[in-house]
């Protein structure tokens, strides 16, 4: 029995209740639907004891969402900084509350002719890195309550703006007053926030009546399942099938395959060094990676570890059973 397993999941080990793998369920969100809807609904599934997501999709907007589950909730915070992509249309000459198609109409402009190029010079002024104002109807919170309760009784309360990166925006359709565009963005960005701002530029206003999230973390639309197709897997062996296993589902972080002694190690919570993953199946040159998976010779993860400042040494982040 691993020392890193949680209470429940040994209280569960004990009473021989069945449960899903550990991992991510990679979803597609349905429009009209909270992200806490959809892992409401993921903890009701076949062996599923705990559940989350890793970053919010608005009701209005659809696609990717990835749902830990169970031991692979203790993952979350290496999902929710991780780069995305959208596609989303504009509604040039209408601005709302909320940024998007489901808030109240605050003012309507004149929506003025506007070519290809003129859109891409003024797009272009937002890529990079740039400071974003969050919007007022969002879930960060203020207090500890989220703003766009404060919002709702009309007091809205106005984040300090933060920096993102715009890693590209592409234009894929100009039929005023619909324009189409595709962004590529860090964690953290609001796409609502981007295309009110590039309605304040070209003069109209505009908020977002389309937003499909379409890559998140590296996994992509594609991938994603659909929730009434997973709802309707009855059984533990066809909920598994929807999981990706945590190792794999940590994509874009180095991996180090632990021999022996390394298993040794992080088994009995001693102090790893450089010298110990020089020895095991790793690239030395991700050592400037602040995070790097540890997993088994059957890639099973073991643990996850941090690089620390100015030292040839690793924290632990977190740890997981190993047999």
């Amino acid at each position: 029995m691993s020392y890193a397993m949680e209470k429940s999941e040994i209280c569960r080990k004990k009473s021989g209740i069945a449960r899903a793998e550990d991992g991510v369920l990679v979803l597609d969100k349905p429009r009209g639907k909270t992200s806490a809807d959809v892992v409401n609904r993921v903890k009701k599934l076949a062996g599923i004891y705990k559940a989350g997501h890793t970053g919010t999709l608005d009701p209005f907007a659809t696609g990717v969402l990835i749902c830990p589950v169970n031991l692979a909730t203790r993952l979350s915070r290496f999902f929710l900084h991780g780069n995305k992509k959208y596609a989303a249309v504009l509604k040039l000459g209408v601005e709302t509350d909320t940024m998007d198609c489901t808030g109240q109409i605050t003012a309507t402009h004149t929506v003025p002719e506007i070519t290809g190029q003129e859109l891409e010079n003024i797009t272009r002024k937002f890529m990079g890195t740039i400071r974003q104002v969050p919007p007022a109807y969002s879930a960060l919170k203020h207090n500890g309550i989220p703003l766009y309760k404060y919002a709702r009784q009309g007091k809205p309360v106005q984040k300090e703006a933060r920096t993102v990166e715009i890693h590209s925006i592409r234009i894929t359709r100009v039929e005023p007053p619909e324009i189409g565009i595709e962004v590529a963005c860090s964690g953290g960005t609001y796409i609502r926030s981007l295309c009110a701002d590039i309605g304040k530029e070209l003069g109209c206003g505009a908020h977002v009546c389309r937003l499909v999230r379409t890559e998140s973390c590296g996994f992509s639309i594609e991938e994603a399942a659909a929730l009434t197709e997973l709802e309707q897997a009855a059984t533990l062996e066809s909920v598994n099938r929807f999981i990706v296993p945590m190792a794999e589902s940590l994509r874009r972080m180095p991996a180090c395959t632990a021999d022996a002694p390394l298993m040794e190690k992080i088994r009995f919570g001693r102090p790893i060094s450089e010298k110990d993953l020089d020895r095991s199946e790793y690239d030395t040159g991700h050592k400037k990676n602040q995070y790097i998976k540890i997993v088994d010779p059957d890639n099973r993860l073991l643990a996850v570890i941090e690089k620390k400042k100015d030292k040839p040494e690793y924290s632990y982040c977190c740890v997981f059973q190993s047999n």
